[in-house]
This record gives structure tokens, C-alpha cells and sequence, in this order.
């Protein structure tokens, strides 16, 4: 089985950060086909930063879509993945929804807890855009500047277990999904310190991409993602246009 592992910004440390959390979760025989956005920002923190994210996601789905199995959008807030979906016949999830849709299986409440406060507007729409806004009780957020994105989970370990902590105390949830590409391989650090069960979205997102590859279901014909019709396109990349216009 092999699996894109998709991270639609440009920084290379996370995309090796979640690779090795991936590697680490993925069942024995799975192959994680590590890949990085070729334009954009370091990190995707609001909306503006989503959409590039999203076109630098579908860039890469079209070229390597017909060489993998399934693919994880491993930035959380998805984006692009109800276009990726449209576009591509492979199973694909995203960290957020993989995270969440897990934390729902396992509590009736559940909390989001990440590194920035700069992240809340765009990870509320996630939420909705799941429809699991009586699910979420809180989004909990630090309030302070870091070093490096890449040493994040690092340096904010100690806050961020105290947050997560805050929010069964005072919010009531029965689970926590840490946020953020950023923050992946931080549950295995903090889970001791943590009543109740927390979710690494990334290691969530790779058992669901598996499963879902393992079921061997088919494309849809109909409904809402199936695949658009073709249509002429001006200043795509070569693959994309190709897959839009229905030449691949």
C-alpha cells in the first residue's frame, strides 16, 4: 500500500516531522510517500493561506495521484480536500477531519487545543465545515509567540499539556485532538498527563487512509463528488490541466 503524505505548505521539517509519526503508526507493508508544497507559506494559519495551500495540494495530487493508493492532506483545516475529492479517484483524508471524526468514536465531547491563536477563525470553520459543532466544546489556543515552527511542540510542551488539561476541567471534554501539523508526535509525549484520551491526528489519519484503501470501494459516479465534466483551463500546471480537462 502506498500512501501520499501531503503537506501543503512549504516547510520541509514538518513534512519530515509528520513522516516519521506516520511511519511510525503505519501498519507493516505501508509505503508513506512524503511530499511538500512548492509555493506558499511555512505554515497555513487563516483563510488567504488556506486557499494557496489548497491549490499547492491539488498540484500534487495531480501528479502523483495515479502512482499511490490513498493520500493524507496533512495540514489541519483540509484545505482543499472537498476539491480533492472531486478531482481524484483515490481515497484521500485530512488531519482535521481524521482527528475529529476519531475523537467522536471515543467521547461525547471533544476539544481542539493548538499553538496559536492566529489558527482559531480558520479552525472553527473546520469545524463546521464538519458539521460537528455540538461535538467541539472548545477550541483552546496559546497566546504567545514561538521560535520556529518546527520546534514547536518542543518548546510549548509544558503549555500546551496545561491547556489540554484545562480543557477537561473546565470544558468538559471527554477527548483532545492536538491541532496543527506542527503539533504531531506531541500526544505520545503528554498523554501521562492528560485524564482522557488524546488524539495525534496524524497518526489518526494514516490508520483511516488504510482502512479506507483496505475497503477497495469505488469512485463515485454521482453525488457531489463525483468527478466534475471537463472544461478548458489557461495557466494550470501541466498535470492539473491535463486532470481538469479530462486528458488524464
Amino acid at each position: 500500500m502506498k500512501i501520499l503524505l501531503l503537506n501543503p505548505n512549504t516547510s520541509e521539517v514538518l513534512t519530515t516531522q509528520l513522516t516519521e509519526v506516520a511511519a511510525r503508526y503505519a501498519a507493516a507493508g505501508t509505503e508513506i510517500i512524503p511530499a511538500t508544497g512548492a509555493y506558499g507559506v511555512p505554515y497555513i494559519a487563516n483563510r488567504a493561506e488556506a486557499v494557496i495551500g489548497a491549490s499547492a495540494a491539488l498540484d500534487i495530487l495531480a501528479q502523483q495521484h495515479e502512482q499511490v493508493d490513498g493520500a493524507i492532506l496533512a495540514a489541519f483545516g483540509d484545505p482543499g480536500l472537498g476539491a480533492a475529492r472531486e478531482l481524484f479517484d483515490i481515497p484521500i483524508v485530512g488531519l482535521a477531519e481524521a482527528g475529529m471524526l476519531t475523537a467522536c468514536m471515543l467521547g461525547k465531547k471533544f476539544a481542539i487545543v493548538t499553538f496559536s491563536t492566529a489558527l482559531g477563525a480558520w479552525y472553527q470553520e473546520c469545524v463546521e465545515w464538519n458539521q460537528l459543532q455540538d461535538r467541539c466544546c472548545a477550541i483552546r489556543m496559546l497566546d504567545q509567540p514561538f521560535k520556529s515552527i518546527g520546534g514547536v511542540r518542543e518548546e510549548k510542551e509544558d503549555l500546551l499539556a496545561e491547556l489540554a488539561l484545562a480543557a477537561v476541567q473546565e470544558d468538559g471534554a471527554d477527548v483532545i485532538v492536538l491541532a496543527g501539523a506542527p503539533l504531531s508526535g506531541l500526544a505520545d509525549r503528554i498523554r501521562h498527563r492528560v485524564p482522557v484520551p488524546m488524539i495525534d491526528c496524524c497518526a489518526a489519519a494514516i490508520k483511516q487512509i488504510e482502512g479506507l484503501v483496505s475497503l477497495n470501494l469505488k469512485a463515485p459516479e454521482t453525488g457531489t463528488y463525483r468527478r466534475p465534466g471537463a472544461k478548458d483551463t489557461r495557466g494550470l500546471s501541466a498535470a492539473l490541466a491535463a486532470r481538469i480537462e479530462h486528458r488524464s
